[in-house]
């Protein structure tokens, strides 16, 4: 079997690929949702007080 995975290897060896794959996504999709709302953070605060000046003002 000289170049040969026997079957559980190689499927332990794609569970692994598989595996790490999917912590790439994760890690990206946290990090997305992150920038996301730490973007979004500061133009809804100042919506929110924009908000409140105009409810004072009415």
């Amino acid at each position: 079997m000289v170049g040969q995975e026997d079957p559980v290897q190689r499927e332990v060896h794609q569970d692994g690929a598989s595996w790490e794959y999917t912590e790439v996504i994760t890690s990206s999709s946290k990090k997305t949702a992150d920038f996301l709302h730490s973007g979004l953070a500061t133009p809804n605060e100042k919506l929110t007080a924009l908000e409140q000046r105009i409810e004072y003002t009415e």
